[in-house]
């Protein structure tokens, strides 16, 4: 690595993307990368992780079309306030010209909720809990970076109705249970904070962002949880008949997440050396790399070969090393590819009866070879040292503040919660309003802009 993770974030974080053959960025369409295998198959591990989370909690997947006539995107007009500058449009079908424009899904609230009124009729329908993990297609303006800020966005969206408010909102909380459980596998701490209503998605009632703090001491959105009301439901129909044979519009959410989780573990777990991959994720979760020495080479690959067949039998992603390269070069490759574990087996190893573990974050330790169970919990151990790393640099970079003056990290300051006094703090600390802490905290100030009487903490952070 040329650049230095402490020294100049961005650039080191562009280069490693490359370098660990996350992605390639030179397709000819700025801001459409290639995924590349090993990228590819890390993103996958985290699909399965979100997939698993919605099977359990009875969420149904979907896959929906890809092009949105614009007829249907006209239908909500907060939402085409919200994407409208933002769409790629379909116009000619070879070289005819469309009768109706088609676009590229922004987000699926239009293409799903059409059909969804085709599916609710009854309050026997209810709660319909979907899913889809699809590509969606943003036009920004902004620079691109590598699954921070990308036009092709890979993307987890959840989609739930619900007979009342009510409902509704029991499953913004079991989203949020989910999220816990999902970004704790990823050894991932973050902040949900509710959205201020100039920044909540468009069409929702309220809206919730799930961030985390990347080094560069800038926020990184990494989820939502919308709760819509009925807000979507009214324009696009979607009723159902309840038992006394009344009809009523359904209350909605979503849950979305996409890429950029992978860009948070990247950017939070990487060093100098190259990315840090929890074991969860990992495609290879331990690397055996073999020390040989002349006269000792076949009894150093048979012992090689055992430690990792007895490894995939209890259920670890393993790879044995055989290149004809140096030990040296193979440990620099394995730790610029993020392998959370390491096993090293030389012949004073193998007539000892141990082998040597190295985890990614450079801990040593010999076990015995007939205790590779071991090899497991000592995976869970490096899980959380990166974990703890990670959250006692977020809780080291939150400060509480009765003034407001500009900060590295996340500042909460004392906020009556009027608009004027938000976008007021934006502009005078050039910093982003995150939200309000979900939950709540409790706050007895005064609001540091207009003196009145505060009714939250809000939150303040430079973002991506």
């Amino acid at each position: 690595m040329k650049a230095s993770k402490n020294e100049d974030f961005d650039e080191w974080y562009n280069e490693v993307v490359e370098e660990a053959d996350l992605c390639d960025k030179r397709y000819p369409v700025k801001g459409m990368n290639i995924w590349r295998p090993y990228g590819w198959d890390i993103e996958q591990n985290i699909d399965f992780i979100i997939r698993d989370e919605m099977k359990s909690t009875e969420h149904k997947e979907v896959y929906f079309p890809l092009l949105v006539p614009e007829s249907l995107f006209q239908k909500e007009a907060d939402h085409i306030k919200g994407f409208g500058s933002e769409v790629f449009w379909v116009t000619h079908a070879g070289d005819r010209e469309l009768e109706e424009r088609l676009l590229l899904r922004p987000t699926s609230e239009t293409s799903l909720y059409s059909i969804f009124s085709l599916w609710v009729r009854s309050h026997a329908d209810l709660p319909l809990k979907t899913f889809q993990i699809v590509n969606t297609f943003r036009y920004e303006t902004k620079m691109t970076k590598a699954f921070i800020r990308v036009r092709e966005i890979h993307f987890f969206e959840a989609h739930t109705c619900h007979i009342d408010f009510e409902e509704a909102e029991k499953q913004v909380m079991e989203d949020a249970e989910i999220a816990s459980r999902f970004f704790n596998k990823l050894s991932l701490p973050y902040l949900i904070s509710r959205r201020p209503d100039w920044d909540k998605f468009a069409g929702a009632y309220y809206s919730l962002g799930i961030d985390v703090l990347m080094p560069s001491r800038k926020v990184l959105q990494v989820a939502s949880i919308h709760q819509y009301r009925d807000n979507f439901s009214r324009p696009f129909e979607i009723k159902y008949e309840d038992e006394d044979g009344r009809h009523k519009y359904c209350h909605q959410t979503t849950y979305g997440m996409s890429e950029r989780v992978l860009g948070a573990i990247v950017g939070i777990h990487g060093d100098d050396k190259g990315i840090s991959l929890p074991s969860y994720i990992a495609p290879i979760q331990v690397v055996i790399v073999p020390i040989l020495f002349k006269g000792k080479e076949a009894v150093v690959e048979k012992e090689c070969t055992n430690v990792k067949h007895e490894l995939e039998g209890i259920g670890i992603r393993v790879h044995l090393d055989m290149r004809d390269k140096t030990p040296g070069n193979k440990f620099y490759d394995w730790e610029l590819k993020g392998v959370p574990l390491r096993i090293e087996i030389g012949p004073r190893d193998v007539n000892n009866g141990v082998i040597t573990l190295v985890a990614r974050d450079g801990i040593k330790r010999e076990i015995a070879r007939d205790n590779l169970e071991e090899v497991e919990k000592e995976m869970t151990l490096f899980d959380r040292r990166i974990f703890g790393r990670a959250e006692k640099f977020l809780e080291g970079n939150i400060h509480a503040s009765h003034t407001l003056e500009k900060s590295d990290g996340i500042i909460e300051v004392p906020w009556c919660g009027s608009e004027e006094c938000g976008l007021r703090m934006e502009e005078e600390t050039e910093m982003k309003s995150l939200g309000t802490p979900f939950p709540e905290k409790t706050c007895d100030e005064k609001c540091v802009i207009c003196g009145g009487e505060a009714k939250h903490w809000l939150r303040l952070a430079r973002s991506y």
